[in-house]
């Protein structure tokens, strides 16, 4: 360790950033891949849609509601194995699904996969910029970009597996999860330890803004219903609905999630020059004519307005987080935590299984498309935001 340690200070703004944007691309191919999956689980176990709406909150339970538990472990052992780790327990419990004996091993394997996933983002997202003076906010975008381009590439990836060995042998793909471990636990030093304990959490900051914190918070809960749930059941809709195969069902989803990493890109430098409000306001509402157009069209046009919507959806996963963090930036980890997974997490673990239960008394269009309220409503919440937020 002491020759891993000495490169790893001679050049303290590229090793690490590197090691954890590459554990960050394969954990993230992990934690997209169960939407990809569900069409062939469903029809293998015989599951209803409800049922495959149970598993995708059970993922979004573990993989996003327990990171500020992770978090607090991670700052309090002094370890590299929770980043180190968590691209194998993800890749080898997600990839094992097809091996699956029935259902309460389904969602058992879910909801380990799901803490590899949980286990892996604190630690890296705080040790990735740990030594780095200058240029902080371009060297997590690298960090934040390299998980999107796996969330985007996981779908299609196991698609392809299953094409090629069917559902029993997308296990393979277990494989690079377990090689960038190995990887990060030669190559990673032990986090620094803190030599003395910080302040004690201070809650005024949040107690002062409230109000606009809470109205971020509700306006990231109604937009994270719309995309984690499609995120989870469009290829369940292409495949059923439309008749297409697994593997362009998964590219469909591919197309939705990387337009969406664009929009998200977008929404920062657009917000940056006309603000915050009008960027989201904008988002909400200028969503919906897209997404209601990938409904009721077919074929090229359907796919590029569900390209559309995702982008605009999300022109606001930035500005949330910022505007956020302008108001109480005293706790900055916090409020981000409650933008970017809390919120995340919590609309997730209520919808996506909501929506699985719609789908089977209704029908799994009528479903989605009943979802395209929420932007609505956040176009109205969007209005009472402060005037002058993060311009």
């Amino acid at each position: 360790m002491k020759a891993v340690r000495g490169s790893y200070r001679s050049a303290p703004a590229l090793l690490p950033l590197f090691l954890f944007s590459l554990g960050h691309l394969c954990v993230d191919v992990y934690s997209g891949v169960l939407g990809a999956l569900q069409p062939l689980l469903v029809k293998r176990f015989g599951l209803s849609l409800a049922q495959a709406g149970l598993l995708g909150g059970a993922l979004v339970f573990s993989a996003s509601l327990m990171q500020p538990a992770y978090g607090y472990l991670s700052d309090r052992i002094n370890s590299r194995l929770f980043a180190a780790l968590g691209p194998a327990v993800a890749g080898v419990f997600i990839s094992l699904l097809g091996l699956a004996p029935g259902y309460p091993w389904l969602f058992a394997m879910v909801l380990l996969g799901g803490a590899g996933v949980a286990a892996f983002h604190p630690q890296a997202s705080s040790q990735c910029v740990a030594n780095i003076e200058s240029n902080r906010g371009r060297a997590m975008a690298v960090f934040v970009s390299s998980g999107t381009l796996g969330f985007a590439l996981g779908p299609l990836f196991f698609s392809l597996l299953a094409r090629e060995f069917g559902l029993a042998g997308v296990w393979t793909g277990a494989i690079p999860g377990v090689l960038v471990s190995v990887l990060l636990l030669t190559l990673l030093p032990a986090p620094a330890r803190q030599s003395s304990r910080g302040p004690a959490f201070d809650w005024q900051p949040l107690l002062k803004f409230w109000k606009p914190i809470t109205l971020l918070f509700a306006l990231v809960f109604l937009r994270s219903a719309v995309q984690v749930v499609y995120g989870q059941f469009i290829p369940l809709y292409l495949t059923i609905e439309r008749g297409f195969s697994n593997t362009v069902a998964s590219l469909g989803l591919s197309i939705y999630i990387t337009a969406g990493a664009i929009g998200g890109l977008a929404g920062g430098h657009l917000a940056d020059r006309f603000g915050g409000k009008l960027v989201i306001a904008l988002s909400m509402i200028g969503s919906v004519p897209f997404l209601l157009a990938f409904f009721l069209t077919r074929g090229a046009a359907s796919l590029i307005a569900l390209a559309a919507g995702g982008l605009v959806l999300l022109f606001t996963i930035p500005v949330n987080v910022v505007m956020a963090q302008d108001l109480a930036p005293a706790q900055a980890g916090t409020v981000s935590a409650l933008m970017m997974g809390f919120a995340y997490g919590t609309s997730g673990l209520i919808f996506i299984p909501l929506t699985g239960w719609m789908s089977d008394l209704f029908s799994i269009r009528y479903a989605l498309m009943a979802l395209l309220a929420f932007p609505l409503a956040g176009f109205g919440l969007s209005l009472l935001l402060p005037a002058h937020a993060h311009r």
